[in-house]
């Protein structure tokens, strides 16, 4: 069964990420599964859970700029476009960037960019700076199922097979964070 942490555990959530567990956390509208970005096998437990394919790519979520910085090709970004996903944060927006070299091939997939979103709902972005950084974040559902809204939902889909959730309040949005493409404009998720 998985672990359960409270808010007051976030260390506990966070040795568990280091460790290479998957973590189910609350987001602004959907729990999410989580994982280290580096870990390739955690990373690979992730899709296993959704039973989707890996080449689909996932989203990194964080509590500041600095902690996706890295990920982006600052030098292909003009500045108007950074000047724009950054007044937008921390709040429930994810923007596609060009992808810099420390984005590791399987959190990309298929893609040639990399979406960010630096999260203004406090239990995420406490659980980023426990954790230390940017975290894998991809709706905490099996493929073709409804993403879960609830603790209890995480763990009817996933209860045995996943390492831990964090039982903390959702966002309360309606959907999932839009996401943009931070060159165009062009929105990709409404």
């Amino acid at each position: 069964m998985a672990a359960r942490f409270t808010l007051d555990e976030l260390d506990a959530a966070a040795a568990l990420l280091h460790g290479g567990g998957v973590l189910a956390y609350p987001t602004e509208a959907v729990f999410g599964l989580g994982c280290d970005p580096h870990d390739r096998r955690a990373f690979e437990q992730v899709f296993a859970l959704k039973q989707r394919p890996a080449t689909q790519g996932v989203l990194l979520i964080a509590a500041e700029f600095a902690q996706v910085e890295r990920y982006i090709d600052l030098a292909a970004v003009p500045a108007e476009a950074l000047a724009q996903a950054q007044a937008s944060w921390p709040g429930p927006n994810t923007w596609i960037f060009p992808r810099s070299a420390a984005v590791p091939e399987w959190v990309a997939g298929a893609h040639a960019g990399i979406a960010v979103r630096v999260t203004a709902h406090a239990p995420a972005a406490a659980l980023c700076r426990a954790f230390g950084g940017a975290l894998v974040s991809t709706s905490a559902n099996p493929h073709g199922q409804p993403p879960a809204r609830s603790v209890d939902t995480v763990l009817d889909y996933f209860g045995t097979i996943l390492d831990g959730v964090l039982d903390a309040p959702l966002g309360g949005l309606d959907r999932p964070s839009v996401i943009r493409d931070a060159l165009t404009g062009a929105i990709i998720r409404a």
